[in-house]
């Protein structure tokens, strides 16, 4: 295959989404800020690694980027080492990373004037979804520049769409999160009501998951909120970041998230348990706190 590809942050999510890209035949120039952990990755999978993202973008048709924050995102691709001091006219940047709207319209912006395309592709799926290749991604951008992407895209997951312009890939994930913030709440009041009450939980999910209950969150987490087991990935500090960035973009578009509002709250308690790197279902510990 002679497509060429760059992939920017080796982290729980992009170590195995580049992963993915190697095992389907592209090659694969990879970056990581932490060295050991870009070694780690090439011996793993075979692919190549670079000093900086801009030696990682040169030469490539496309640019993959999953970073931290806003502010990682403008460094590795704007910055002095940024991918865009060496991607050839025509490259196509994809960032999964979850940011604002905001960051993806201004790079979207300035990608163009360079002759570059810039795709939003923030993903949901979690640590096992990358893993397995299933992640879902919600896009924004140019079409055509999607059009090209999308087959490589899929090498790392299940569903993949276009939903508007730039920085509607990132709306769409403030979605998700939004209606995951609710689920998870109301999954482990529904729980902690269970065991109270003393019902046999595990006869109660069977029956209602079922029916109109039924969730992912439900079909997933059930068993290990009611273990008390919050080691599968998405972190309460990740969650925190991804609900600021949906309420401060509310502030701006005049949504109202009354309940997002209070469960980010309530993520902030579980930081103060010392749960920063629970998973998000760990909503239910503060509910069972001595």
């Amino acid at each position: 295959m002679s497509t060429s590809t760059a992939f920017i942050g080796l982290g729980t999510m992009g170590y195995p989404m580049a992963g993915h890209l190697v095992t389907a035949g592209y090659k694969v120039t990879a970056y990581n800020r932490t060295p050991a952990k870009a070694a780690a990755w090439q011996k793993e999978y075979g692919g190549l690694g670079a000093a900086t993202p801009a030696d990682a973008a040169k030469g490539a048709n496309f640019v993959f980027t999953c970073v931290g924050n806003d502010d990682d995102l403008r460094a590795v691709v704007a910055g002095p080492q940024g991918i865009f001091n060496t991607a050839a006219p025509g490259t196509i940047i994809v960032d999964h990373t979850t940011t604002s709207a905001i960051v993806a319209r201004e790079l979207a912006a300035q990608a163009a004037a360079k002759g570059l395309y810039f795709i939003d592709a923030p993903v949901s799926g979690g640590q096992a979804g990358a893993q397995n290749g299933k992640l879902t991604v919600m896009c924004g951008g140019d079409a055509g520049a999607y059009a090209k992407a999308e087959p490589v895209i899929r090498a790392f997951s299940a569903s993949v769409k276009l939903l508007g312009p730039s920085g509607y890939g990132q709306l769409t994930k403030m979605v998700n999160q939004i209606c995951i913030a609710g689920l998870v709440q109301g999954l482990s009041e529904g729980i902690h009501f269970a065991k109270q009450a003393g019902l046999d939980v595990e006869q109660v999910i069977d029956v209602i998951s079922k029916g109109a209950a039924s969730s992912w969150q439900m079909q997933n987490r059930w068993k290990t909120m009611m273990n008390g087991e919050f080691n599968f990935g998405f972190a309460v500090d990740w969650m925190r970041k991804d609900l600021g960035i949906a309420m401060n973009e509310a502030a701006n578009n005049g949504a109202s998230l009354p309940v997002t509002k209070i469960v980010d709250g309530y993520y902030a308690e579980l930081q103060g348990m010392g749960g920063n790197r629970w998973d998000t279902s760990s909503l239910i510990a503060r509910l069972e706190k001595k």
